[in-house]
């Protein structure tokens, strides 16, 4: 796992989201600078504590090659982190090759973005357009437990997409596979090669979210103990932060059936 020994600050703040990142692919020399843009950006507004990770799937990579995304995510659960002004739970920002930040702090400045620096498209770059929003989109309602597909977990997102040559349209959308239930449409309208404007619509419903279950696995009530165990198998594998946080100061017996249970979460792979 890299990390920045500049700032011990930001070490914490990087070491927990790229160790899943670094399975898919190591940061190249580029995406570690621009996390690190972030983090000094964040440290400057006393924005500590957010979770860095690099939006670097292959349709962002191949759209916006003179810049890379970067998100920064506060975690909400069981306690919400205190956040810096201007800043939501999670946000993106654009780090162009000088190392120059913009937040793009919701949808409109990610419309924005997408205008300014996305090349003129055909036909057949509708696809990787909307995919490229949808997998940035996403981001404004994410919370550290929402997992998104495209229906029947295709990859890249299905879409279809329509126009004559000047006038191109593409819709297509996401829906909640874990985290909750719900989806998100998105509509890009293109005028002669250029992004004209987007429609989104983003409705999700979050699912369990950790509050107080690892303590109540010994509850005396069985149907207690049940319900705090169930909801964190369906919380899965994002609740190990807070598994392991309750591990660290439960007693004996409670660490064993913290154990147990996340091992039940491992072998069910999400």
């Amino acid at each position: 796992m890299w990390r920045l020994a500049s700032s011990l600050v930001v070490v914490g703040l990087l070491s927990v989201p790229l160790a899943a990142q670094e399975k898919k692919a190591e940061l190249t020399g580029k995406e570690k600078k621009a996390a690190e843009a972030v983090a000094d950006l964040l440290a400057k507004i006393n924005g500590g504590g957010a979770g860095i990770t690099i939006k670097n799937e292959e349709a962002v990579r191949k759209l916006f090659p003179d810049h890379v995304i970067v998100n920064a995510r506060y975690r909400l659960f069981p306690v919400a982190q205190r956040l810096p002004e201007n800043m939501s739970a999670s946000n993106l920002f654009a780090v162009d090759k000088d190392g120059k930040v913009d937040h793009l702090k919701d949808v409109k400045e990610l419309e924005k973005f997408f205008q300014k620096n996305l090349n003129p498209v055909t036909k057949k770059g509708l696809q990787p357009a909307v995919t490229a929003w949808l997998g940035l989109s996403q981001e404004f309602v994410q919370d550290g437990f929402y997992k998104f597909e495209a229906p029947g977990g295709k990859e890249p997102f299905e879409s279809t997409g329509s126009g004559d040559g000047k006038h191109l349209t593409v819709s297509t959308r996401i829906v909640v596979m874990a985290g909750g239930n719900g989806e998100i449409k998105a509509t890009l309208t293109f005028q002669d090669g250029r992004l004209a404007k987007v429609e989104e619509v983003a409705k999700v419903r979050p699912g369990p979210r950790p509050i107080c279950q690892a303590t109540k696995l010994l509850d005396a009530d069985p149907i207690v103990r049940r319900m705090a165990e169930q909801d964190l198998l369906i919380m899965g594998l994002p609740a190990h932060d807070y598994l392991m946080e309750q591990r660290e100061r439960a007693t004996p017996e409670l660490r064993l059936e913290i154990d147990w249970l996340w091992r039940q979460i491992q072998k069910n792979g999400w």
